[in-house]
Protein backbone atom coordinates (compact mmCIF):
# COMPACT_ATOMS: atom_id res chain seq x y z
CA UNK A 1 0.00 0.00 0.00
CA UNK A 2 1.47 3.31 -0.77
CA UNK A 3 1.73 5.99 1.64
CA UNK A 4 -0.40 8.81 -0.15
CA UNK A 5 -1.37 11.84 1.59
CA UNK A 6 -3.21 14.95 0.30
CA UNK A 7 -3.15 18.22 1.45
CA UNK A 8 -5.93 20.79 0.76
CA UNK A 9 -3.49 23.50 -0.87
CA UNK A 10 -0.58 21.32 -2.05
CA UNK A 11 -1.68 18.21 -3.55
CA UNK A 12 -1.00 14.51 -3.62
CA UNK A 13 2.64 13.27 -2.03
CA UNK A 14 3.70 9.88 -1.72
CA UNK A 15 5.97 9.81 1.49
CA UNK A 16 8.80 7.38 2.93
CA UNK A 17 7.92 5.43 5.45
CA UNK A 18 10.03 6.99 8.65
CA UNK A 19 7.29 10.40 7.78
CA UNK A 20 4.45 8.11 7.80
CA UNK A 21 5.74 6.62 11.41
CA UNK A 22 6.01 10.03 12.56
CA UNK A 23 2.91 11.45 11.45
CA UNK A 24 0.80 8.48 13.25
CA UNK A 25 3.19 9.06 16.25
CA UNK A 26 0.85 10.13 19.52
CA UNK A 27 2.56 13.61 19.29
CA UNK A 28 1.70 14.60 15.68
CA UNK A 29 -1.50 13.39 16.40
CA UNK A 30 -2.38 15.47 19.40
CA UNK A 31 -2.21 18.32 16.94
CA UNK A 32 -5.24 17.34 15.65
CA UNK A 33 -6.80 18.84 18.54
CA UNK A 34 -4.52 21.82 19.04
CA UNK A 35 -5.76 24.98 17.23
CA UNK A 36 -3.36 27.26 15.45
CA UNK A 37 -5.72 30.51 16.30
CA UNK A 38 -5.87 29.97 19.98
CA UNK A 39 -8.91 30.79 21.13
CA UNK A 40 -10.00 32.19 18.46
CA UNK A 41 -11.89 29.28 17.29
CA UNK A 42 -13.81 29.36 20.60
CA UNK A 43 -15.57 32.78 18.87
CA UNK A 44 -15.63 32.44 15.25
CA UNK A 45 -15.84 28.71 14.47
CA UNK A 46 -14.30 29.26 10.57
CA UNK A 47 -11.04 30.25 12.41
CA UNK A 48 -10.14 26.51 12.62
CA UNK A 49 -6.98 25.35 11.10
CA UNK A 50 -4.80 23.37 13.08
CA UNK A 51 -1.20 23.07 14.29
CA UNK A 52 -1.21 18.91 12.50
CA UNK A 53 -2.56 20.96 9.30
CA UNK A 54 0.26 23.48 9.65
CA UNK A 55 2.59 21.12 10.38
CA UNK A 56 2.01 18.43 7.65
CA UNK A 57 1.63 21.84 5.33
CA UNK A 58 5.19 22.68 6.09
CA UNK A 59 6.60 19.51 4.97
CA UNK A 60 5.03 19.41 2.03
CA UNK A 61 6.15 22.84 1.19
CA UNK A 62 9.74 21.47 1.96
CA UNK A 63 9.16 18.46 -0.13
CA UNK A 64 7.63 20.71 -3.00
CA UNK A 65 10.44 23.07 -2.86
CA UNK A 66 13.12 20.36 -3.49
CA UNK A 67 14.29 20.35 0.80
CA UNK A 68 16.40 17.11 1.97
CA UNK A 69 14.16 14.34 3.59
CA UNK A 70 16.08 15.55 7.18
CA UNK A 71 14.30 18.78 6.61
CA UNK A 72 11.25 17.52 5.80
CA UNK A 73 11.38 15.61 9.27
CA UNK A 74 11.97 19.07 10.63
CA UNK A 75 9.64 20.62 9.29
CA UNK A 76 7.08 18.27 10.08
CA UNK A 77 7.74 18.03 13.89
CA UNK A 78 8.93 21.91 14.26
CA UNK A 79 5.61 22.59 16.48
CA UNK A 80 5.46 19.38 18.02
CA UNK A 81 5.92 20.93 21.73
CA UNK A 82 2.92 23.59 20.90
CA UNK A 83 0.81 23.51 24.14
CA UNK A 84 -2.96 23.41 23.55
CA UNK A 85 -4.24 26.72 22.26
CA UNK A 86 -1.11 27.46 20.87
CA UNK A 87 0.36 31.03 22.28
CA UNK A 88 -2.65 31.32 24.86
CA UNK A 89 0.15 29.97 27.09
CA UNK A 90 2.37 32.99 26.26
CA UNK A 91 -0.17 35.34 27.27
CA UNK A 92 -0.94 33.59 30.55
CA UNK A 93 2.77 33.51 31.18
CA UNK A 94 3.17 36.86 29.99
CA UNK A 95 6.00 35.87 27.13
CA UNK A 96 6.01 38.68 24.67
CA UNK A 97 8.56 36.86 22.17
CA UNK A 98 5.48 34.00 22.00
CA UNK A 99 8.52 31.32 22.67
CA UNK A 100 6.95 29.03 25.46
CA UNK A 101 6.80 26.51 23.00
CA UNK A 102 10.56 26.51 21.95
CA UNK A 103 12.16 26.64 25.42
CA UNK A 104 10.17 22.84 25.99
CA UNK A 105 10.69 21.39 22.37
CA UNK A 106 13.51 19.74 23.81
CA UNK A 107 12.01 18.21 26.50
CA UNK A 108 8.76 17.99 24.52
CA UNK A 109 10.64 15.51 21.56
CA UNK A 110 13.06 13.84 24.79
CA UNK A 111 10.13 12.22 26.42
CA UNK A 112 8.27 11.23 23.79
CA UNK A 113 8.33 7.93 21.44
CA UNK A 114 9.89 10.29 18.30
CA UNK A 115 13.52 9.56 19.23
CA UNK A 116 13.15 5.88 18.93
CA UNK A 117 11.20 5.91 15.74
CA UNK A 118 13.87 8.52 14.62
CA UNK A 119 16.42 6.14 15.49
CA UNK A 120 14.33 3.10 13.35
CA UNK A 121 16.07 4.94 10.31
CA UNK A 122 19.07 5.84 11.30
CA UNK A 123 18.39 9.38 12.33
CA UNK A 124 19.12 11.08 15.61
CA UNK A 125 17.42 14.40 17.24
CA UNK A 126 20.32 16.12 16.79
CA UNK A 127 18.70 16.87 13.11
CA UNK A 128 15.99 18.60 14.85
CA UNK A 129 18.54 21.33 15.72
CA UNK A 130 20.13 22.13 12.41
CA UNK A 131 19.71 25.34 10.33
CA UNK A 132 17.27 24.22 7.26
CA UNK A 133 17.24 27.32 5.36
CA UNK A 134 13.62 26.37 3.65
CA UNK A 135 12.22 25.17 6.87
CA UNK A 136 12.95 28.88 9.09
CA UNK A 137 14.68 32.07 8.41
CA UNK A 138 14.72 35.21 10.56
CA UNK A 139 12.31 38.12 9.62
CA UNK A 140 11.86 39.64 7.37
CA UNK A 141 12.89 36.75 4.85
CA UNK A 142 10.40 33.97 3.80
CA UNK A 143 10.39 30.68 4.82
CA UNK A 144 8.54 27.54 4.62
CA UNK A 145 6.80 27.75 8.18
CA UNK A 146 5.78 31.60 7.72
CA UNK A 147 5.08 31.10 3.97
CA UNK A 148 2.85 28.24 5.31
CA UNK A 149 0.62 29.91 8.21
CA UNK A 150 0.00 32.26 6.25
CA UNK A 151 -1.51 30.82 3.15
CA UNK A 152 -3.10 28.42 4.70
CA UNK A 153 -5.19 30.44 7.37
CA UNK A 154 -6.17 33.02 4.49
CA UNK A 155 -7.67 30.28 2.31
CA UNK A 156 -8.94 28.61 4.88
CA UNK A 157 -10.73 32.24 5.87
CA UNK A 158 -11.58 33.07 2.23
CA UNK A 159 -8.79 35.75 1.92
CA UNK A 160 -7.05 34.37 -0.86
CA UNK A 161 -7.77 31.41 -3.75
CA UNK A 162 -5.78 28.16 -4.02
CA UNK A 163 -4.94 29.66 -7.63
CA UNK A 164 -3.28 32.56 -6.01
CA UNK A 165 -1.74 30.66 -3.53
CA UNK A 166 -0.06 28.24 -6.21
CA UNK A 167 0.73 31.06 -8.19
CA UNK A 168 2.67 32.68 -5.70
CA UNK A 169 4.47 28.89 -5.19
CA UNK A 170 5.74 28.79 -8.82
CA UNK A 171 7.48 32.03 -8.12
CA UNK A 172 9.40 30.92 -5.38
CA UNK A 173 13.15 29.57 -5.83
CA UNK A 174 16.17 30.15 -3.55
CA UNK A 175 19.46 31.23 -3.83
CA UNK A 176 22.87 31.18 -1.51
CA UNK A 177 20.18 29.98 1.62
CA UNK A 178 17.77 32.13 0.97
CA UNK A 179 14.34 32.10 -0.77
CA UNK A 180 12.91 34.77 -2.94
CA UNK A 181 10.36 35.80 -5.24
CA UNK A 182 10.99 36.03 -9.06
CA UNK A 183 8.92 39.21 -9.65
CA UNK A 184 7.97 42.15 -7.30
CA UNK A 185 4.57 41.63 -8.22
CA UNK A 186 4.61 38.88 -6.17
CA UNK A 187 6.42 39.62 -3.68
CA UNK A 188 3.76 42.63 -3.39
CA UNK A 189 0.87 40.42 -2.99
CA UNK A 190 2.16 38.35 -0.74
CA UNK A 191 3.15 40.89 1.73
CA UNK A 192 -0.41 42.28 1.69
CA UNK A 193 -1.59 38.47 2.27
CA UNK A 194 0.92 38.48 5.05
CA UNK A 195 -0.22 41.79 6.76
CA UNK A 196 -4.10 40.59 6.36
CA UNK A 197 -2.75 37.30 8.72
CA UNK A 198 -0.34 38.91 11.23
CA UNK A 199 -2.52 42.68 11.32
CA UNK A 200 -6.17 41.96 10.39
CA UNK A 201 -6.36 38.39 11.92
CA UNK A 202 -3.86 37.99 14.86
CA UNK A 203 -4.98 42.15 15.78
CA UNK A 204 -8.88 41.64 15.18
CA UNK A 205 -10.90 42.36 18.05
CA UNK A 206 -12.87 39.03 18.39
CA UNK A 207 -9.34 37.18 18.21
CA UNK A 208 -8.00 39.85 20.56
CA UNK A 209 -10.62 39.47 23.06
CA UNK A 210 -10.34 35.68 23.15
CA UNK A 211 -6.96 35.52 23.86
CA UNK A 212 -7.67 37.91 26.80
CA UNK A 213 -10.46 36.08 27.89
CA UNK A 214 -9.40 32.97 28.00
CA UNK A 215 -5.55 33.61 29.25
CA UNK A 216 -7.51 35.05 32.29
CA UNK A 217 -9.64 31.52 32.65
CA UNK A 218 -6.13 29.90 32.43
CA UNK A 219 -4.52 32.28 34.75
CA UNK A 220 -6.95 31.45 37.35
CA UNK A 221 -7.02 28.13 37.25
CA UNK A 222 -3.33 27.32 37.56
CA UNK A 223 -3.52 29.49 40.61
CA UNK A 224 -6.12 27.62 42.43
CA UNK A 225 -3.83 24.48 40.93
CA UNK A 226 -7.18 23.22 39.14
CA UNK A 227 -4.28 22.81 36.28
CA UNK A 228 -0.62 22.65 35.92
CA UNK A 229 1.95 23.37 33.22
CA UNK A 230 2.01 19.95 32.35
CA UNK A 231 -1.35 20.04 31.30
CA UNK A 232 -0.92 22.47 28.51
CA UNK A 233 0.50 19.65 26.49
CA UNK A 234 -2.97 18.09 26.21
CA UNK A 235 -4.90 19.24 23.62
CA UNK A 236 -7.59 22.22 23.56
CA UNK A 237 -10.10 20.15 24.37
CA UNK A 238 -8.64 18.16 26.96
CA UNK A 239 -7.08 21.43 28.65
CA UNK A 240 -10.40 23.39 28.83
CA UNK A 241 -12.14 19.83 30.06
CA UNK A 242 -9.99 19.81 32.38
CA UNK A 243 -10.58 23.40 34.17
CA UNK A 244 -14.34 23.10 33.86
CA UNK A 245 -14.74 20.25 35.39
CA UNK A 246 -13.37 21.76 39.06
CA UNK A 247 -16.36 23.43 38.88
CA UNK A 248 -15.27 26.58 40.21
CA UNK A 249 -18.04 28.93 39.62
CA UNK A 250 -16.30 32.53 38.33
CA UNK A 251 -14.21 29.75 35.70
CA UNK A 252 -17.57 27.64 34.52
CA UNK A 253 -19.07 31.64 33.77
CA UNK A 254 -16.09 32.80 32.18
CA UNK A 255 -16.06 30.06 29.58
CA UNK A 256 -19.35 29.80 29.33
CA UNK A 257 -19.22 34.08 28.01
CA UNK A 258 -16.52 33.29 25.80
CA UNK A 259 -18.13 30.30 24.69
CA UNK A 260 -21.39 31.91 23.54
CA UNK A 261 -20.37 35.48 23.20
CA UNK A 262 -22.59 37.63 22.06
CA UNK A 263 -21.25 41.50 23.14
CA UNK A 264 -19.47 43.92 21.12
CA UNK A 265 -16.16 45.00 20.69
CA UNK A 266 -15.31 48.48 20.15
CA UNK A 267 -11.72 49.72 19.76
CA UNK A 268 -10.92 52.83 21.84
CA UNK A 269 -8.18 53.92 23.81
CA UNK A 270 -11.03 56.15 26.40
CA UNK A 271 -12.09 53.55 29.31
CA UNK A 272 -10.68 50.55 28.05
CA UNK A 273 -10.10 46.92 29.30
CA UNK A 274 -8.31 45.24 26.74
CA UNK A 275 -4.95 46.25 25.55
CA UNK A 276 -3.38 43.78 23.42
CA UNK A 277 0.05 44.29 21.59
CA UNK A 278 0.78 41.74 19.05
CA UNK A 279 4.34 40.26 18.54
CA UNK A 280 6.01 42.15 15.30
CA UNK A 281 5.90 40.30 12.46
CA UNK A 282 7.40 42.55 9.12
CA UNK A 283 7.86 40.74 5.86
CA UNK A 284 10.40 42.00 3.13
CA UNK A 285 10.37 39.66 0.46
CA UNK A 286 14.06 38.79 -1.19
CA UNK A 287 13.21 39.74 -5.06
CA UNK A 288 15.98 38.69 -8.13
CA UNK A 289 16.81 41.57 -9.98
CA UNK A 290 18.95 41.65 -12.61
CA UNK A 291 20.79 38.68 -11.32
CA UNK A 292 21.18 39.77 -7.43
CA UNK A 293 18.77 39.57 -4.51
CA UNK A 294 17.10 42.98 -3.53
CA UNK A 295 14.68 43.74 -0.62
CA UNK A 296 10.94 44.15 -1.88
CA UNK A 297 11.18 47.40 0.04
CA UNK A 298 13.79 48.88 -1.32
CA UNK A 299 12.02 48.42 -5.00
CA UNK A 300 8.73 49.37 -3.72
CA UNK A 301 7.62 52.63 -2.32
CA UNK A 302 4.13 50.49 -1.89
CA UNK A 303 5.55 47.82 0.02
CA UNK A 304 7.87 50.53 2.23
CA UNK A 305 4.16 51.89 2.86
CA UNK A 306 2.51 48.72 3.74
CA UNK A 307 5.67 47.67 6.52
CA UNK A 308 5.67 51.31 8.02
CA UNK A 309 1.88 51.06 8.79
CA UNK A 310 2.44 47.27 9.70
CA UNK A 311 4.63 48.58 11.80
CA UNK A 312 2.81 51.27 13.73
CA UNK A 313 -0.50 49.00 14.24
CA UNK A 314 1.58 45.95 15.59
CA UNK A 315 3.30 48.17 18.10
CA UNK A 316 0.57 50.59 18.95
CA UNK A 317 -1.87 47.52 19.68
CA UNK A 318 -5.48 46.93 20.26
CA UNK A 319 -7.66 48.75 22.61
CA UNK A 320 -10.84 47.40 23.05
CA UNK A 321 -13.69 48.06 25.55
CA UNK A 322 -16.26 45.00 25.85
CA UNK A 323 -20.13 45.90 26.12
CA UNK A 324 -21.90 43.10 27.43
CA UNK A 325 -25.26 42.97 25.56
Amino acid sequence: MKNIYNDNLYGEFELEDVLCRLIESAPIQRLKGVMQGGASFLVCPEWNVTRYEHSLGVMFLIRRLGGSLEEQIAGLLHDVSHTAFSHVVDTVLKRSDEDYHEEIFQKVIEGSELPSILQDYGYGTDLLNDDFFILEQDLPDLCADRIDYTLRDMYQQGKITKNQAMAFLRSLNFHEGKLYVRSLEDARWFVETYYKEVIDYFLHPLNVYSYEALSSILTRALELKIITMPDFLLDDVGLLKKVQKHGDEEIQRAVKELQNFSGELEETEDDYEIHRISKLRLIDPLVMQDGRLERASVLSEEIRFMNQAARERATKGVYLRVKVI
